[in-house]
């Protein structure tokens, strides 16, 4: 019934030529967010990334992040990582928290996204063995939650392109094609996720973490690994790639073999 009203006051404004308020429009935005079905509740909160960063349904957005929904509470990272702010970045800090892996993992894409150190030190979480990642980031069984959850290909482009720094190599490309093709099936494991937007990372950390990530059972971690350690443009890392080579999987042998021959040619500096 409230629904209905609005929208009728909405059309008689609009049939008298008067003025929209901001009364109005946002009776309009709180009438969805309250709303019973969370397909509503997720155009809402989806709409309210072009609103401002502030104010009261800015609040009511960071309250949905407790939504009984994970897709409506997705869709909440989602708008927050498109309001850069600090309040932005703390309510993504709240999101890491949540139960459900893909949230959380969202949160953490995001974060990395706004070169945020929480976000890296959570990706890394989810890459690195158990023995050498951060324990106390997150349990063992969410990490393990993580590791095997599924990332949809749009949201982790997304996210690799707003966090990217990989300082271009002239004469050598920068890979689109190759994550695009780990990415064929639409979603990518956790690990693998995490493989891919790590890979410019300089800490050593991350390169043991990548090392390991080689021998994983899962080919398209295996894959991501490569593509990550290719484009670190390191010719030490050469030998990293020569196992991979026998690789029994093509996205991993077709791979290391490119790779090995992008860092052969850096190294013998013939890239122009």
């Amino acid at each position: 019934m409230r629904w209905a009203l609005i929208a009728l006051l909405t059309a008689a404004s609009a049939a008298l030529g008067l003025a929209a308020t901001n009364t109005q429009c946002s009776e309009i935005l709180q009438h969805a967010l309250d709303a019973a079905n969370p397909e509503t509740r997720q155009q809402a909160v989806v709409a309210l990334s072009l609103a401002s960063g502030s104010g009261p349904l800015f609040d009511q957005l960071e309250r949905m992040l407790q939504d009984k929904d994970v897709k409506v509470r997705q869709a909440v990272v989602a708008s927050l990582a498109d309001v850069k702010s600090g309040r932005a970045t703390a309510a993504l800090h709240k999101a890491l928290d949540d139960a459900v892996p893909e949230v959380s993992f969202a949160a953490a894409m995001a974060l990395w996204a706004r070169h945020d150190p929480v976000g890296r030190t959570a990706l890394l979480a989810v890459l690195a063995k158990e023995a050498k990642s951060s324990s106390s980031f997150f349990t063992t069984q969410k990490r393990q939650a993580l590791r095997m959850m599924h990332t949809p290909r749009t949201t982790l482009l997304f996210a690799a392109e707003q966090g990217a720094s990989l300082v271009p190599v002239p004469g050598v490309s920068e890979g689109v094609a190759s994550m695009e093709g780990i990415l064929a099936s639409s979603k990518v494991p956790g690990r693998a996720a995490a493989a891919l937007l790590l890979g410019a990372d300089r800490d050593p950390a991350t390169i043991d973490a990548l090392r390991d990530a080689l021998s994983d059972k899962d080919p398209a971690v295996r894959a991501a690994a490569v593509h990550s350690i290719s484009l670190r443009n390191e010719p030490a890392l050469k030998k990293e790639l020569e196992p991979l080579l026998t690789d029994d999987k093509e996205i991993v042998r077709l791979r290391a073999a490119a790779g090995y021959l992008r860092l052969s040619a850096i190294e013998a500096g013939r890239v122009k």
